[in-house]
């Protein structure tokens, strides 16, 4: 399992970043990754909340179901489990006139040779920068 982190100023407070991290919608607009919602998804990201989301990776629409592990006092983790498994989590503290927002994601194979070929890509996504430029649209909305 590989880990990437990004660490952020971002000027709004923690919870006008928890706000738009714990908002379905607003999670398409800053994820790292396009996907969609398979269904209907609450209003609000909530611990025990399930959801299942799909998106292309390598050319193959794939889903993966998401669980909410922890949303609230700054900081949201979850898992997404599918041809890769991803544990995700995103902190926010108080810092002078904002927030410092620390995200990290670790990834790991689902199994097989897709779920193989599927972390490899996801690991150059974050490699490249996906997760840093996630936390900056993340910062834009919640500023707004």
């Amino acid at each position: 399992m590989r880990t990437w982190t990004a660490n952020r100023h971002v000027a709004a407070a923690p919870q006008a970043v928890l706000d738009a991290i714990c908002d379905p919608e607003s999670c398409r607009r800053w994820s790292p990754v396009p996907f969609d919602l398979d269904g209907a998804a609450e209003a609000r990201l909530l611990p025990g909340s399930r959801v299942r989301v799909s998106g292309q990776l390598i050319g193959r629409r794939v889903g993966f179901e998401v669980e909410v592990h922890e949303a609230g006092d700054g900081r949201l983790a979850l898992s997404a489990h599918g041809p890769v498994a991803l544990d995700v989590a995103y902190e926010a503290r108080p810092a002078g006139d904002g927030s410092e927002v620390r995200a990290s994601v670790s990834v790991r194979s689902g199994g097989g040779l897709f779920g193989r070929l599927a972390e490899q890509a996801t690991a150059a996504l974050l490699q490249a920068g996906a997760l840093g430029h996630a936390v900056d649209r993340i910062a834009r909305t919640a500023a707004a």
